[in-house]
């Protein structure tokens, strides 16, 4: 019987990899590796949840114009019910140890997955790179004045931050797991310091009395309200594709769905909290915690702290964003090893770092959802209702297998996607949750199609 370490050593040869990095990519992880319990499940959701980016967009929503407490509770609510479809997809990757990209050829064939779910996903990791950097490099370049009273240019800053990060990705899942147990103590006491120097400011306005009681430009308005739910929404359905990536290593289903809907709704409470109570105690004119840390501490001290903790909690999630971003591309070029595809990932997404507009977070988030919550419903309801939460995973890595359908494509998936996203972006009103009922829509059609088909044997035959 070959052992992991002699699976390893034939990958690393194969792919010609660096020693001391993951090898594991497109290939199933062996059952004596998937040894990874709650709590390092639960740090690298959390952290990954504690991040720059989700800490800006509480602050946004209130600046959008919704009060304190309904910018808060729209996102959680949003994570809470995409967290339904994200669970079912990591669950593939504790029960068969396969990347979540390598169980989309059972669903759009061996390669529609590579020409549908692993481009999205690469472009959508790409984006989220340079995203988070650039929210963080904002901040970065804001705080320096005040300890070095030098200005730094935010794209120069951007590019530098990203290449410093992109070093710990390529390492691969093992530095996940080191990083985020580092990570968690420090982002736990430096958020608990923030909100409460924003709670003990002079200004009246920052007090927690009167956060709470933040009515917002905009009041309740229900359009606003749900076009935030479906942010959130579209935020987690973007990494549908990707969920099973950091269970693959788990030991058991309860370990990971318990830490994993844990640690993404307590994050996202926590992280939008702490943005939306700065946009609020500054009545909507500063969405970004960080920049508003650099106004009121006066300590350079503190404010080294708190530019460390931006450092760190900006490599958490962007470490992430590569790795899934890697397996991606390892997926739709299985020539090359997972550490060299995330190596071209990070390229890829310090490239874009150096353009700004990539701040749009409403705009281009708005955009992914739209894309991803066909995909979304379809691979949900295949794996649920379709194939019944069986993977023949031997087919999954045989191009004239199962899973070829018409010459690689599953056609029923692709033409269910491409009429899921003209619903989405055409017929239903953001008022709907455009998002969540597209995908719901999609996924359903999806598998009245294949059971009117009747036999799932003759719609996957070879052609």
């Amino acid at each position: 019987m070959t052992s992991a370490s002699q699976i390893e050593d034939a990958l690393r040869q194969r792919y010609r990899q660096p020693a001391g990095v993951e090898h594991f990519g497109i290939e199933p992880v062996p059952p004596d590796r998937r040894t990874v319990g709650w709590f390092d499940l639960f740090s690298i959701m959390f952290n990954f949840m504690i991040n720059p980016g989700t800490l800006l967009s509480g602050g946004l929503a209130v600046a959008a114009g919704l009060p304190f407490l309904t910018a808060v509770m729209t996102q959680v609510a949003g994570t809470a019910v995409a967290l339904v479809f994200y669970l079912v997809m990591a669950t593939i990757g504790v029960d068969y140890g396969i990347p979540g990209q390598v169980a989309t050829r059972a669903v759009y064939g061996w390669r529609g997955a590579k020409a549908i779910p692993s481009l999205l996903r690469t472009v959508a990791s790409v984006y989220w790179f340079a995203f988070q950097t650039l929210a963080s490099a904002s901040a970065i370049v804001a705080m320096l004045p005040k300890l070095t009273e030098t200005t730094l240019p935010l794209v120069g800053v951007s590019v530098i931050f990203g290449l410093i990060q992109a070093g710990v990705a390529v390492i691969g899942y093992g530095s996940l797991t080191a990083l985020s147990r580092i990570a968690l103590p420090i982002k736990v006491v430096a958020m608990a310091y923030l909100f409460v120097l924003f709670a003990r400011h002079d200004d009246p306005n920052f007090g927690i009395a009167a956060v709470l009681s933040y009515p917002g430009a905009s009041g309740w308005n229900w359009v606003l309200v749900a076009g935030w739910i479906n942010v959130s929404i579209a935020g987690w359905l973007t990494m549908i594709a990707d969920a099973a990536d950091f269970a693959r290593y788990s030991r058991s289903r309860t370990d990971m769905w318990a830490a994993t809907f844990a640690a993404g709704t307590l994050g996202m409470l926590l992280s939008t909290a702490l943005g939306a109570y700065g946009a609020a105690a500054t009545l909507g004119k500063v969405p970004n915690p960080f920049v508003l840390a650099v106004d009121v501490v006066q300590s350079h001290l503190v404010l080294l702290a708190l530019l460390v903790f931006l450092c760190v909690d900006a490599w958490t999630i962007n470490v992430l964003n590569l790795y899934s971003a890697g397996l991606s591309i390892s997926n739709i070029f299985e020539r090359f090893g997972r550490f060299w595809t995330t190596l071209t990932a990070a390229l890829l997404g310090i490239a874009l770092s150096a353009v700004p507009g990539v701040l749009g977070y409403f705009q281009y988030v708005t955009m992914l959802g739209d894309v991803f919550s066909p995909v979304a419903g379809v691979l949900v309801f295949d794996y649920l209702f379709v194939s019944r939460l069986r993977i023949d995973v031997p087919a999954l890595y045989d191009r004239k297998g199962r899973y070829r359908y018409w010459s690689g494509f599953n056609r029923i998936a692709v033409a269910w996607t491409a009429i899921g996203l003209v619903i989405c972006v055409y017929l239903i009103p953001t008022s709907l949750l455009p998002t969540l009922l597209t995908a719901l829509v999609t996924g359903t059609g999806y598998a009245l199609t294949m059971r009117f088909l009747s036999d799932v044997g003759w719609a996957r035959r070879r052609h």
